[in-house]
């Protein structure tokens, strides 16, 4: 289950990553953001359930935190 929500929200960051490259409008830079903060926050919790890798799980987590918090300051700032 968190495999298929993980890859679908992947595609989504995917597809608007290239949507403001190609038509060079940031519009969507906060939404983009925080599809891709819980994209690393399911990968993060996939990483804790397994035995060996924990480090990066705990990585991968701060990780989609900071950008979580960088995607609520793009809100607030529109």
């Amino acid at each position: 289950m968190l495999k298929t929500i993980r890859i679908i929200l992947a595609i989504i960051v995917v597809m608007l990553a290239g949507f403001s490259m190609i038509t060079q409008n940031f519009e969507f830079m906060p939404l983009l953001m925080l599809i891709l903060a819980l994209t690393m926050f399911i990968t993060g919790i996939m990483e804790l359930q397994k035995t060996k890798k924990r480090f990066w799980g705990y990585v991968s987590i701060g990780a989609s935190l900071f950008v979580l918090y960088v995607s609520v300051e793009g809100f607030l700032m529109i």
